[in-house]
């Protein structure tokens, strides 16, 4: 359910650099399990809301236990909203991070940019802290939000024993589901009706900033 990009930006190239070096230093069959996880979500790129589809309004907290409510943001522009992992994953991070540089030029052209995490508010604001960031991070406790926006998962009992020998799901999130969002991104017009969607199961490709942006601009 991806849009076509309007071009090859340093974000793509970030994350193929990153994931060319992972490969080269993973286990081996390790890849294989990865890449089976993400074939079997694959159905959430045709069944998660798209472009045209009216969003549901949300409150949830910052990284500082504030609420923030989707409405009240959508009443001074557009908002950009974006799901990541946590901070553990290193695609998040650099998209995040990539996003931050990005955050004047989504300002200048009246929008608000969020991001939404399952991680819990303390786990937010280290994330937030780490990257630098200037925008709010939202704990989407359970991933309540996540799954009426129709992105949330679960992992498969390889995946569940992969990622908690590393880092157990459970200390970030608060919740022993073992539930994550695909990290989708979404252009939301003051109207609430999704104007740009990117959606992929596959985490390591994620929204381009550039195009976002020009998607802004021609609201």
């Amino acid at each position: 359910m991806n849009t076509q990009p309007l071009d090859t930006a340093s974000l793509v190239n970030a994350l193929a650099d990153f994931q060319r070096s992972w490969n080269a230093k993973a286990p081996e069959g390790l890849q294989d399990k990865f890449e089976n996880g993400i074939n079997e979500i694959k159905s959430l790129n045709k069944t998660a809301l798209n472009l045209g589809d009216r969003v549901p309004d949300f409150e949830l907290k910052n990284a500082l236990n504030k609420p923030v409510k989707l409405s009240a943001l959508l009443q001074d522009g557009p908002v950009v909203l974006t799901w990541y992992r946590g901070g553990w994953c290193p695609y998040c991070n650099i998209q995040l991070r990539y996003l931050q540089s990005f955050l004047p030029q989504f300002k200048a052209a009246g929008a608000t940019l969020v991001a939404l995490s399952p991680e819990l508010p303390d786990r937010s604001l280290d994330t937030t802290e780490k990257n630098n960031l200037e925008f709010e991070v939202l704990t989407d406790h359970n991933n309540e939000v996540a799954r009426q926006f129709r992105i949330a998962f679960t992992l498969n009992d390889e995946l569940i024993e992969i990622y908690n020998d590393f880092h157990k799901l459970e200390t970030y999130n608060g919740v022993a589901t073992n539930e994550l969002p695909v990290p989708a991104t979404y252009v939301i017009g003051t109207n609430g009706i999704i104007k740009y969607a990117f959606v992929d199961a596959d985490y390591r490709k994620r929204a381009e900033p550039a195009e976002i942006l020009e998607v802004l601009k021609n609201l």
